[in-house]
């Protein structure tokens, strides 16, 4: 049974079902647990939580001569899956809480990750709560949490690769029009799909030069390994499975582990290869710089009519980040240079933020502008390399918008 008590109460033997409170705001990554020491007890009362959720059928109840707390009502049905209306400029009021829980996110993917390289995963139980905060993020702008998951270094790459994918898998189950139920289940299957590469000799993982073909051929153990990993757990989903297990499966057959094709591949698994790739080529790794987004979209789109990806969800995919994704560096036709802050109901009109003239060849005072409320004349001319221009660092012109 599920008791609501006051934190002063907890005890040592009690099973936390859940903190009342932010989960940005809870020093702990996972939501359950059991208060397994004394030092523990007074971690959570020192958390500044002034209620908590116990299940007295996992852990022990108030002492007898406690006042009895009244059973906590089930809680009410999720609300159904809406469209992911993209409103300009509400990217800016989402930057900073994304940032929040990108930070928290990290440190939890990697506590759990580290416990899976020493073959403890039952941690990944925690990985619910993650994904419904990740969620709220992608529902109030699909766009700034992805933005921000690129901005990755050599040594968190794995940890933030995960949120990035889980927040991708979020905004494109949505896009699709997926059920509420699915859409958590794409969510951890995306936190949770590169687990495998716990069991991958770190010297291979973090190589910065060339693999080897037997180095090569350790990587692509991963997803049979993680899947074995996941299924020793127990009443991990089917779509938590699968994506871990074939997401590195192409649509033509030429992937991995199985050589499935078409589809042959679940929807969740041909998912989880268009959003695992994208990250992938966006982000800076040892051995290369990560591609500007919207080359990496040209890019992969001339991998989908080579046979890598399904075409229909390339497409959807597209529309979730943009023709032109946060942190394109554009020319306008009035030669001004511009960085994309955000989409707009026009994919090819996205919000920007001017910042140089090419004319003069001097910086401007940065303003944001939203192509799609203005005349045709100001318009996109063409995509630009920041190299070319001597631009550097654009993140500081769109990630804090």
């Amino acid at each position: 049974m599920l008791r609501k008590i006051s934190v002063e109460k907890i005890r040592t033997g009690m099973y936390i079902h859940e903190m009342c409170g932010s989960w940005l705001d809870i020093p702990f990554w996972t939501k359950s647990f059991l208060v397994s020491s004394e030092q523990l007890r007074l971690r959570v009362q020192a958390s500044g939580v002034r209620d908590i959720i116990i299940d007295t059928a996992r852990g022990d109840d108030l002492a007898a001569d406690a006042a009895p707390a009244p059973p906590v009502a089930p809680a009410r049905a999720p609300a159904p899956a809406r469209a992911l209306d993209v409103v300009p400029g509400a990217i800016a009021q989402e930057f900073d809480r994304a940032a929040q829980v990108i930070a928290k996110s990290k440190l939890a993917v990697s506590s759990m990750f580290s416990e899976a390289r020493m073959g403890q995963v039952s941690g990944v139980e925690g990985a619910s709560a993650l994904v419904e905060e990740i969620a709220a993020s992608v529902m109030r702008n699909p766009q700034a949490l992805v933005a921000l998951s690129r901005l990755k270094t050599s040594d968190d790459y794995t940890y933030m690769h995960s949120v990035a994918v889980c927040a991708m898998m979020i905004a494109l189950a949505r896009q699709l029009g997926l059920s509420e139920q699915e859409v958590q289940a794409c969510g951890e299957a995306g936190l949770l799909h590169d687990i495998g590469k716990m069991a991958i000799a770190p010297a291979i993982l973090n190589k910065p030069g060339r693999l080897t073909d037997e180095e090569f051929s350790s990587v692509r153990t991963h997803p049979r390994a993680g899947y074995e990993m996941l299924a020793a757990v127990g009443g991990m989903s089917c779509t938590v499975l699968d994506v871990c297990l074939h997401h590195h499966e192409k649509y033509d057959g030429s992937g991995y582990p199985s050589r499935l094709s078409g589809d042959a591949i679940s929807l969740y698994a041909r998912m989880g290869a268009v959003c695992d790739v994208y990250d992938a080529v966006t982000s800076n790794r040892p051995y290369k710089a990560g591609w500007c987004p919207a080359e990496s979209l040209r890019r992969m789109a001339e991998w989908t009519k080579e046979g890598h990806f399904d075409p229909t969800l390339f497409t959807a995919f597209v529309k979730c980040v943009g023709i032109y994704p946060i942190g394109t560096l554009l020319k306008l036709t009035s030669g001004r240079l511009a960085v994309v802050v955000d989409i707009s109901k026009s994919l090819l009109r996205p919000v920007v933020k001017v910042l140089f003239s090419t004319k003069s060849m001097t910086y401007l005072p940065p303003q944001v502008v939203d192509l799609s409320l203005l005349p045709d004349t100001e318009a996109v001319a063409s995509r630009e390399d920041p190299g070319a221009w001597g631009l550097a660092n654009l993140e500081r012109y769109w990630a804090q918008c």
